[in-house]
């Protein structure tokens, strides 16, 4: 087969580069997200993790063009099915929210109207992107109610907000996100406040989104076993900027950035002893404006040394095959501890000597 023949690769349904969102603060711009970039699959799922203050939500909402502060300042490139999403018109946004991209909000209680129904709010949804009567809108609202398994949908569509439990409001919030077929839902912390049997049928709901409505999902968390469960592939965020990236089963079982390592570590383990504590990492991420010079995780890194402290990676260097960290260790042939392979948590001290002691566990004791 020649070469002007060959079938082209399949684009990505996302393919963000670069992005930053900068907010201005004491006459200067503060960098909130710093080069950010990922790519999401037609159909895949991809989990946005990180501690409260990552910057998981604004990326998401810099995504949505929903980010109107006076002054910020929106950077880099995010092509949706080939379409530039950063600097589009917000009357081109509106075309493609809720028709094309849909966003499961944070919280259910106040991404609805508490004063109109459920049903009118998806109706409206329905009837904005699609030529559809109010009668044939409100049959696929209460059948898109039906498939996300709330009880007696048609009663349902005509309560208010305040008159459904979390766990409903959610499933409503996810009937809204999907009533128009979206190929692109970003659910930011879907499972938040609900108790875990809610949260593992709303996770049943999202992992089966790709097979009953083609749907790609962008999945914001802060928890690694949600990620565990239920992404293909997982991108850690660290104080705005990208820690790891990978597939989920790599970054899992061979994380490459000590901040990986850590929110792993805190999760509890399904086999072995059980520990009297779970490892916690001291300290709290940095505020924007006060960030150290070197890597931003440097003051809460136990393999934090002399390279860590000058400036930022300036890229991501290779883990695995499709995995990469921001992090010098794997740039210097110096792979993490294995992460509780016999049981042991990786308590080594903060040195500022080169890192060839941290090669193995042993070393550490």
């Amino acid at each position: 087969m020649h070469a002007d023949t060959m079938p082209s690769p399949a684009l990505p349904l996302l393919d963000v580069r670069n992005l930053c969102v900068s907010f201005p603060s004491g006459g200067r711009l503060i960098p909130i997200v710093e080069n950010v970039s990922f790519t999401l699959a037609e159909q895949e799922i991809l989990g946005l993790v990180g501690e409260s203050g990552s910057g998981k939500s604004v990326t998401a909402m810099a995504l949505m063009g929903l980010i109107d502060s006076p002054g910020v300042v929106i950077t880099g490139s995010a092509l949706f099915r080939g379409q530039e999403l950063v600097g589009l018109p917000q009357k081109q946004l509106r075309r493609l929210r809720g028709r094309q991209i849909a966003m499961i909000f944070q919280d259910p209680m106040t991404a609805f109207t508490p004063v109109y129904t459920i049903g009118w709010q998806i109706d409206e949804q329905i009837r904005a992107h699609e030529k559809l009567s109010r009668k044939q809108a409100r049959a696929r609202t209460v059948q898109l109610l039906g498939e996300m398994g709330v009880p007696d949908p048609a009663r349902t569509a005509d309560r208010y907000p305040h008159q459904l439990s979390g766990g409903l409001r959610q499933r409503a919030m996810i009937a809204m996100a999907l009533s128009c077929n979206p190929a692109l839902l970003i659910a930011d912390e879907p499972t938040t406040a609900l108790d875990v049997t809610v949260q593992a049928q709303i996770l049943d709901l999202i992992r089966n989104l790709r097979t009953s409505h083609g749907s790609s999902v962008l999945l914001i968390t802060h928890d690694m076993g949600v990620v565990a469960e239920t992404c293909d592939a997982t991108l850690v965020l660290y104080s705005g900027r990208v820690a790891e990236t990978g597939p989920t089963a790599d970054v899992f079982a061979r994380p490459g950035h000590p901040y990986t390592t850590a929110l792993l570590a805190s999760i509890p383990p399904l086999y072995g002893a059980r520990p009297d504590r779970l490892p916690a990492i001291a300290g709290a991420p940095p505020a924007p404006l006060h960030r150290p010079a070197g890597c931003a995780f440097g003051p809460r890194c136990q393999f934090v040394h002399t390279p860590c402290l000058a400036a930022p990676p300036p890229a991501l260097f290779a883990v695995g095959p499709s995995q990469a960290a921001a992090c010098v260790l794997p740039a210097e042939g110096t792979p993490l501890p294995p992460r509780l392979t016999e049981g042991a948590v990786v308590t080594a001290p903060v040195s500022s000597q080169p890192p060839a002691q941290f090669s193995s566990p042993e070393a550490q004791s």
